[in-house]
C-alpha cells in the first residue's frame, strides 16, 4: 500500500494531504529513467576500456609475441653474423693466404646494397621499423653468405691443386751457386750501367760465366721466346699458372719453344750477354699478378739459411747493374 503524505497548513491550522499532478509524476519518471540509462552507457563504455574483450586480448597478446618473436630473430641474425665474420677473417687472413690467394675486401662482400627505396614496401605496418631492419639484416647475411661460399669453393679447388701449385711457384735460383761467379745486382734502384742514371732494377743479375745453364724455377709452360739485340737482348717467358711467371733476359740463346711444358729444374737456355748488358749475366724476374716482385724470396729450396742470409745482404747493396 503507498504511503500516504501530508503537509501543515498553517493558514487552516490543519494537516493537508500532499498530491501530485499526473504530468508530474511523468516527467519526473522520464527524467529518472533518463539518468539510469545514462548512468548505465558511462559504466559500459568505461567498462569496456577497463575489462577488455577476449579478441581484444588476443589480438594484443598476438603482437606482443610478434614483438618478441622478431626481437629475438634480430639477436639471432646478429649471433650468426658474427660467427660468419670469423669465418671471413680465417679465410682472407689464414686460409686465402696460405693458398696465394687475394684476400675479399669488405667492399666486395657487401656489395650490391642500397637504395632509398629498397624495402619501402615495407612502410605502413605497426612495427614497420622492425620488420625493415630485419629484413635487411637478412639481406646483407644472405649476400655475406653467396661471397664466402663461392670463396670456400675456391679454397677447396686451390686444396686440391696445392701439390701442382707448389711445384709450380718459383723456388730455386735460375743458375746453380757451382756456376756462379758472383750476385751481381738485386732488386730496387740501381745506378744503370749504360745511362749511368738511378733507375729502377725490376730483377736479379746473377753474373756467370757465358753458355752457363740456366733452369726453369718451376713447372709451367713458355709464354715467349725471343730474339733481338736490344733491350732484354734473347729472352725466355714462363707462365708458371697460379698468377705466377718469370723472365730470363740476356741468354747468349734457348732451347726451348713457344707452348713447351717445363719442370723446376729443366734446363731452357744459356748465359750471355745479348741486348743492352756489359757483361755476361742473367738477368732473372718474377712476376706475381702482372706486378714485378723481389725474386730475392723465391729461392726457398735450394739456399741454406747462412746462403740465403748472404745473398739478401748482397742484393741490399745499391749498386751498378749490369743491364
Amino acid at each position: 500500500m503507498a504511503k500516504v503524505k501530508f503537509y501543515y497548513d498553517s493558514d487552516t491550522l490543519s494537516y493537508q494531504r500532499i498530491t501530485v499532478k499526473r504530468s508530474t509524476k511523468i516527467k519526473n519518471g522520464l527524467l529518472f529513467a533518463t539518468a539510469v540509462g545514462l548512468i548505465a552507457l558511462f559504466g559500459f563504455i568505461s567498462f569496456s576500456y577497463i575489462i577488455k574483450s577476449p579478441s581484444q586480448l588476443s589480438n594484443e597478446r598476438e603482437l606482443e609475441n610478434d614483438d618478441l618473436q622478431f626481437e629475438l630473430f634480430s639477436k639471432r641474425l646478429d649471433e650468426i653474423t658474427t660467427r660468419l665474420e670469423e669465418v671471413q677473417e680465417r679465410d682472407n687472413n689464414i686460409y686465402r693466404v696460405y693458398f696465394e690467394a687475394e684476400p675479399i675486401s669488405k667492399e666486395e662482400r657487401m656489395a650490391g646494397f642500397g637504395g632509398i627505396n629498397r624495402y619501402k614496401s615495407l612502410d605502413g605496418f605497426d612495427n614497420s621499423t622492425m620488420i625493415k631492419e630485419v629484413t635487411k639484416k637478412m639481406d646483407i647475411l644472405s649476400k655475406q653468405l653467396v661471397v664466402q661460399s663461392k670463396s670456400l669453393d675456391e679454397i677447396i679447388e686451390l686444396a686440391k691443386n696445392k701439390k701442382e701449385m707448389l711445384a709450380s711457384i718459383p723456388a730455386i735460383q735460375p743458375v746453380a751457386n757451382k756456376d756462379l761467379k758472383r750476385m751481381a745486382s738485386g732488386y730496387g734502384y740501381r745506378i744503370h750501367p749504360i745511362y749511368k742514371t738511378r733507375k729502377h732494377h725490376s730483377g736479379m743479375d746473377f753474373s756467370a760465366p757465358r753458355g752457363t745453364p740456366i733452369y726453369a724455377t718451376g713447372n709451367g709452360r713458355i709464354e715467349t721466346v725471343k730474339r733481338s739485340r736490344r733491350g732484354f737482348g734473347n729472352y725466355v717467358k714462363i707462365d708458371h699458372g697460379f698468377g705466377y711467371k718469370t723472365l730470363y733476359a740476356h741468354m747468349d740463346s734457348y732451347i726451348v719453344s713457344k707452348g713447351q711444358k717445363v719442370k723446376r729444374g729443366d734446363m731452357i737456355g744459356y748465359v750471355g750477354s745479348s741486348g743492352i748488358s756489359t757483361a755476361p749475366h742473367l738477368h732473372y724476374e718474377v712476376i706475381k699478378g702482372n706486378r714485378k716482385v723481389n725474386p730475392i724470396y723465391y729461392y726457398f729450396n735450394d739456399l741454406t739459411p747462412k746462403e740465403y742470409d748472404m745473398m739478401l745482404e748482397m742484393a741490399s747493396v745499391e749498386n751498378q747493374s749490369l743491364d
